[in-house]
């Protein structure tokens, strides 16, 4: 370290403390406690299955049964 000067080590310092300064905001959304809530909830929401009931089922079968019905072209009365 002979060829170094305290200068040149006290920039490097104060380069690498601006640089986790401006960098701060995404480190700490990465590592932060907010940052291990929204995985352990991305886990939780992972494991959510949609269930279907049987409201699910009559409403399809509903869905069905109208698109089956033949329909009638209405003509209007005023032509």
């Amino acid at each position: 370290m002979l060829g170094v000067s305290w200068l040149f080590i006290g920039l490097l310092a104060a380069a690498v403390v601006v640089l986790v300064g401006a960098e701060w905001p995404r480190l700490s959304g990465r590592a932060g406690s907010r940052a291990r809530q929204s995985r352990a909830r991305a886990r939780q929401k992972a494991q959510l299955r949609l269930l279907k009931t049987e409201s699910d089922e009559f409403a399809a079968s509903v869905q069905r049964d109208l698109e089956r019905l033949p329909t009638i072209e209405e003509h209007d009365p005023s032509r």
